[in-house]
Formats: C-alpha cells, structure tokens, sequence
C-alpha cells in the first residue's frame, strides 16, 4: 500500500516537474554571439516562394532601421516574469521584426542585427544584477511596444497618403477644366462617323453637352458652379465611356485632335492680330471727351482780347539761372498733367520755365487753358510749330520725307493691316512734325543752354532741379539706359544687315529712352548734331536703315554723346508693362507711359491710372461739359 502511493507521489511529482525542465533552458540567456548570429542568420535567410529577399514585416519601400526606444523588447535572465523567458526563438524573431521602423532611411545596417546586438550589449555580466524596477520598467516598456507594433507597421501608409495629399493640390477651378475637357472630347465623339451612326447615343451625348454647358457657362473658378456641376459632370463621364466602347480606333481620335489643335491654333493667330490691330487703332483714336475739350477752349480763346491772350513772366523765356523744359505735343489734358505734376513737386516752383510746342489745330487751345490753369508761379510759353518759318523741307530732310507720296501711301494704302511687323510703324503720329522737334533744338531755344526735354505721357514725381546740375562730360544728351532687356539694344532697332549700320554701330550696345533728357544745347552746336542727325536722314530714304520713328535715329545721331544718368530719375513701361516693380515706380522722379496703354485711354492700365489722374481736376468745368471722367 505504501508502495503504490509512493508511485503516485512519484508519478505527480514527475507530472508536475516534467514541464518545467523541458521549458526551461539555463543556457537559454546565456546565448553567445556566435549563437546569436547564428540565429540572425537563421531568420534572415528564410524566404517565400523563392524570392531572395530577406524577411521583413514592413514594406520594403527603402532601407530600414530600428527606432531608438525598440531595444526594450529584449530581456536578460533576470527578467522575473518567467513566462517572458518561454518565447520561442519564432516568436522573439517575429517581435523584433516587427519593432523595425521605415523612417530613417539612410543607415543600411541591418535592423535585426542592431536588435540583437542591443541585446548582447544588455545580456553581459555587469548588466545581469539589474534591479527589479528595471525590470519591471523593462515590462512596461514591453507592453507599451507590443501594443504600438501593429501601428508602427500601418504607419508608412497614412504618411505616403499625406504626402501624396500634399502633391496632389486641390486646383480652384479643377472640376471647370475637367467639365471643358469633357466638352471638347465630346466635339471629338460627336464629328466620329462610327458614333454618328449611332442615333441614340448622339442625341444623348448632345444633351449632355448642352448641360454641362449650361453648368460651366463663363465659371472660372470651381465656387462659380451650379450645384448640380458635379451630377452633371459624372452623367457625362458615363455618356463618354459609351463613345469610348463605341469608338475603339484610337487613331481615328489622335487624327481628329490633331485637327482640332490645328484649327484652334490658327484661330488663336487670327484673333492676336486682331487684337494687335484693335490695340493700335484705338492708341491712334482722339476719344471723344479729348476732341470736345480743344474745340471748347479754342472757341472761348477767341472771345478773349488781345491784353488777355498773354502770359505773365515773359521775360524769363531766356534766362539761364533757370530750369528750362521742353514740351511738344497736340494733347492740352496730357501736357496739363506734364506740367501740374512737375510744378507740384518742385521746390522752388518759380524757377521753373515750361515752353510747349503745339499744332496749328491746338495752338489757341493749348493757350487758352495755360491762361485758365496758370500752373502758380511757373512760367509758360506756348508757341506755334507752323510759325517756325527756318523749318520747311529744303532744311529738314525728314519734314521732305514725311511730306512725299511715298511716305503717304506707306500710312493710309489698303489693306495696310496685313503686316504685323510694320502696323506699330504705321502710326500717323510719326507724319507729326511735332515728333521731330527734339532734333531742333538749339533752333528752336537758340539762347538757351541747357534744356530738360519731357515726353507728354509722363508724371513727375520728384523734384527735377537736379538735373542741370549734373555734369554730362562732354556728352550732349543725358538719359537713362534701357539695356536691362534684350530688346532694348542697338539691333531691336536697327538693321545690322546693312553695311552703312554693321560697320559704324555695335549691335549689342546698350539703348536709352526719349522722355526725359538732359540736352547741353552748347555742346550741341559745338559737336553740330543738328548736321549728323540731317546726313543719316537722307541715307535712310527708302527705310533701309531703320523704320520709322524718332529713337532710331536718336541712337545713331547721339553714338557715343550720350550719358547715362540714373535709372531712378525715369522708370518706362507703364503703358504697356503692368508687371513693372512697385518700388520702382515709387522711387522714380518720372514714370514714363510708354506704349499704347496711355493713361487718357480707355485702354489703360487700370493699376498704374491713378499715378496720371490724380494731377486731373474732374471737376473743372471744361472737362465736366466734355464728359472727361476718371
């Protein structure tokens, strides 16, 4: 009896003690490194349906390696919580795996090695006698892990996702140019003979063009659409993908784009020189208010006497002490501007001499208003072209050339319109004489020595009276240079295939700008300009040499006289350039309205506008009655 419950005893024990030295293994913490990589090696090399690559649980989009905080998951023997010590080698592989991390991408080092190595470097003797609450911070940081594991995995996902999000920019106006799209591929379907054979589908893709037409309208931005825009745009995606079954010859569609683009690209040539043609007719165009304005002010000039048709301060025409412009134009409101705005800025206004010269048609005009507006205590003279009897065509080569027939043809022939090249060059205000009075100076201001010569679509914005005091050395003219861009060089303006031209000029000198300039009118006539502008004139009779105009010939005549002042006494391009910098523009003493867009122009530049008007009196009675308004 005792024998057999002795067996019993013995039978329990071993059912008992049996499990427990089968699943623990001493030397199991102990593993050398030569084990350890022995199974680095193990789990490194296992592969899936041949592949080579090594196991990995996380994609394998780059290089990966182990966060900092992942060496926690390894434990030494002095772990108290036994059942950490059971894992199977399978289940501490596929841990760590899991512990790796994408972010990094620029370490090539094994992540499974750094694990195991972290955890050689944990496993050696001076770290066996750990305190318990390491171990248990060990613990915790073990179930924090294997509790983020599975989002660490997902984590690449949601960050490609965001970054593809970020890439993928939402456009403004993305559904109105995928509804215009739609349309011109249902034109393409539409013009196909295998969907016109095809009735039913033809009528229903043209209900969805006049739709989705309706819905686009003139949208430009995606907030301009109707509320259906959407039901409508997927509605007509289905009625495409019916074409697309239907017509599945995809070079039959290329052809047909093909000729669409042609077409569309020819329409678009058309409508630029339309455009360029309108843009030039309406800068030749006297608007209405403008033509009234003269008219009104010649017929009350005329009702004045003679003691009220005369200028205050005459006597200072001549003076040298001071500040002398010249004016030469047929516009009263531009030249009113010229001359409000430099008075308004000068810093001893009674110093300053304006002489404008002005057409027979606007000469009582011009006056009339001067003696209405007297720009305060500046002096104004206003003189008639017509009455300059030393210029006549036996003089002026050019006044001889503006006058033949050929130069008459050249502007008003038919069909003038067909070469865009010459349509700039055929503005009538090149046959003004008025435009070549700048060659004429010393004549004109023969006792005078230095002259401030302004443009009629320019604004002053600064005091100018230290212009006379910089020293030209020697040149005559003195402007500011326009190289800056390309077009602003010799060869925009001349043509070097010329002889007469290639051999005395350098195509790629640097260009200045009329406008605004200083002219020493001693060294004028010292260097005689007058004759050098005169002899290239008449080499350039039949326009071999340059094209109409006054800058061509101003570059050749002042080659090599002119001075180059700073570029913030005159800043260009507001009649044409509504990109010019801002700070320029503030900075500048003139900004020049160069170009078409002039300020007194409906077609203006609407930004750059105020910079004119504000020197205009809207509520002045002349301008009222002509219906001039801002």
């Amino acid at each position: 009896m005792v024998t057999i419950r002795n067996l019993v005893l013995f039978l329990l024990l071993l059912t008992v003690a049996a499990p427990i030295l089968l699943y623990t293994d001493p030397s199991a913490s102990f593993t050398t490194p030569s084990s350890k990589r022995d199974f680095l090696d193990e789990v490194t090399a296992l592969t899936f349906n041949s592949d080579g690559n090594r196991l990995n649980l996380l994609p394998r989009k780059s290089p990966a390696v182990v966060r900092r905080d992942v060496v926690g998951v390894v434990y030494s023997t002095q772990d108290s919580d036994s059942s950490r010590r059971q894992e199977t080698r399978d289940q501490f592989s596929a841990r760590v795996l899991s512990a790796t991390d994408d972010e990094t991408q620029s370490q090539t080092v094994n992540p499974i090695q750094q694990l195991t190595h972290a955890a050689s470097e944990m496993d050696k003797p001076n770290d066996m006698h750990v305190s318990s609450n390491t171990s248990q911070n060990r613990e915790k940081m073990h179930v924090q892990l294997t509790q983020k594991t599975p989002e660490k995995v997902d984590e690449q996902e949601p960050k490609d996702s965001a970054e593809k999000e970020r890439g993928n920019v939402v456009m403004p106006d993305s559904q109105v140019r995928h509804l215009k799209d739609q349309l011109i591929r249902a034109k393409v379907y539409l013009s196909l003979p295998a969907a016109k054979a095809n009735p039913h589908f033809v009528r229903e893709l043209r209900l969805r063009v006049k739709e989705v037409q309706r819905a686009v309208l003139d949208a430009s931005n995606d907030s301009d659409l109707p509320n259906n825009a959407i039901e409508k745009l997927k509605a007509m995606e289905q009625t495409l993908a019916k074409g697309k079954q239907i017509q599945d010859d995809c070079s039959t569609v290329v052809k047909k784009l093909r000729a669409m683009l042609h077409s569309a690209e020819e329409q678009l040539r058309v409508h630029k020189k339309q455009t360029m043609f309108l843009t030039q007719l309406t800068a030749k165009t006297i608007p209405k208010g403008l033509h009234c304005l003269p008219l009104r002010l010649t017929t009350d000039y005329y009702a004045l006497n003679s003691s009220q048709q005369q200028f205050r301060n005459q006597e200072k025409l001549e003076d040298n002490q001071l500040y002398h412009y010249a004016l030469f134009s047929d516009n009263v409101l531009a030249a009113s501007v010229v001359v409000n705005s430099t008075v308004t800025n000068a810093k001893h206004p009674s110093k300053h001499v304006f002489h404008i010269v002005t057409d027979r048609l606007n000469y009582a005009a011009m006056r009339m208003w001067f003696l209405n507006n007297p720009p305060g205590k500046a002096t104004i003279q206003v003189q008639n072209v017509e009455e300059f009897t030393w210029l006549n065509s036996s003089y002026s080569p050019v006044l001889k050339q503006l006058s033949s027939r050929s130069m008459i043809d050249y502007y008003f022939r038919a069909h003038h319109t067909n070469s865009d090249a010459n349509l700039k060059f055929r503005n009538p205000k090149y046959l003004s004489i008025l435009n070549h009075l700048r060659f004429y100076l010393p004549e004109i201001f023969p006792k005078l020595s230095k002259v401030l010569f302004l443009d009629d679509d320019i604004v002053v914005q600064k005091d100018l009276s230290g212009l006379w005091s910089v020293d030209l050395k020697g040149n005559v003219n003195g402007a500011v240079e326009t190289c800056g861009e390309s077009f602003h060089r010799f060869d925009r303006y001349l043509n070097f295939s010329n002889p007469l031209i290639s051999k005395n000029f350098d195509p790629r000198a640097c260009g200045w700008a009329y406008g605004m300039n200083v002219f020493d009118l001693d060294e004028w006539k010292r260097q005689n300009i007058t004759e050098v502008y005169h002899r290239w004139q008449n080499l350039n009779q039949d326009r071999e040499l340059w094209k109409l105009g006054t800058l061509p010939p101003g570059l050749i005549t002042f080659w090599k006289r002119t001075y180059p002042l700073e570029r913030r006494w005159h800043v260009l391009g507001l009649g044409y350039n509504p990109s010019v910098n801002q700070r320029d523009i503030e900075r500048a003493a003139v900004v020049h309205y160069n170009g078409n867009l002039k300020p007194w122009l409906e077609i203006g530049l609407p930004k750059y506008r105020g910079i004119w008007s504000k020197h205009v009196d809207y509520q002045h009675v002349y301008l009222r009655e002509c219906n001039i308004n801002p």
